[in-house]
């Protein structure tokens, strides 16, 4: 491993639902990774930066020791270390920027059978989870007396073999939950991949941070955005800017040999649609293309 201080350093998870979009977006950010043979720890060749693979729940500690300068975690994750070591480093952790991916939830569920109201129908009951200080908290703050039994894993079952009457567990479409009998009644956290960063950060890698923020800002306004090219009439010009969506000051163009028309070049950052599109040639527009944006800077 690396011992360059004057290389930014991340922590990532090394397996699971946040691995490929991390990777995906440090490529789209153009770094190239120079993959080693443990896959714990590699290089990126074309910005200083070293990249270290650990499990999801062992990122805040990397990052809050100075191990890492930085890292991307799910906010369930950082949250339930935050609340587990109250005395600890972790909380000076500082979230720098959502990334808009791994998202879930962190809800309650319980069996069909079971008659849930509001956060009042927890109390007196016993509660599985591998969130005991998130449920804690929500529990706490709703002043519900509950019984918390922490699983690492399996925790859908707990109802089923009687061990636990309600769970409180990720849920992303609820499929597991619907095989298991179980319902989702109350969500106590939504939840995303975030980018975290040491509340210590040097002053010599500050820059490489901004940089790198950038960088991802670039990224996600591109992913947001699409590059619409059109032909109009001229007379139909003020209509069909007003339909363009989420564009402002689109760029208007001549066209060779056409004085009765031009070219309208927009960027939108909001949804084009096929209705979008069907109302933009109500209007008069032609020739009408829509394009991905890979890349953006203000």
């Amino acid at each position: 491993m690396s011992n360059d201080q004057g290389r930014l350093r991340i922590a990532v998870q090394k397996s699971g639902r946040l691995l490929e979009e991390s990777i995906e977006l440090l490529r789209l950010c153009g770094i190239q990774l120079l993959k080693s043979k443990d896959q714990l720890f590699c290089k990126a060749e074309n910005f200083p930066l070293d990249v270290y693979f650990v499990r999801d729940d062992d990122i805040p500690a990397f990052v809050s020791s100075n191990v890492c300068d930085i890292g991307i975690v799910g906010q369930n994750v950082l949250y339930e270390e935050q609340l587990s070591q109250q005395n600890s480093d972790i909380q000076s952790i500082e979230e720098v920027l959502p990334l808009g991916f791994g998202k879930c939830r962190l809800s309650m569920a319980a069996p069909y059978s079971f008659e849930y109201k509001s956060s009042q129908s927890l109390d007196k009951q016993s509660i599985a989870t591998s969130y005991p200080g998130l449920v804690r908290k929500f529990l706490d703050d709703n002043n519900v007396q509950a019984k918390i039994i922490e699983m690492s894993g399996s925790v859908e079952i707990a109802p089923r073999i009687q061990m636990t009457d309600v769970i409180c567990d990720l849920v992303s479409t609820g499929g597991t939950l619907a095989t298991n009998g179980l319902t989702e009644v109350e969500t106590i956290l939504e939840s995303q991949a975030v980018l975290i960063k040491n509340g210590s950060l040097s002053s010599e890698k500050q820059p490489l941070l901004d940089q790198l923020l950038l960088r991802i800002q670039g990224v996600q306004e591109a992913k947001s955005s699409k590059y619409i090219m059109l032909h109009a009439p001229n007379e139909k010009v003020d209509d069909i800017k007003g339909v363009l969506p989420g564009a402002e000051s689109p760029t208007i163009l001549s066209i060779q040999g056409r004085n009765d028309m031009v070219a309208i070049h927009a960027v939108c950052n909001e949804g084009v649609f096929w209705d979008t599109m069907e109302n933009l040639k109500a209007k008069g527009a032609s020739s009408i293309l829509v394009l991905p944006i890979e890349k953006m800077m203000e």
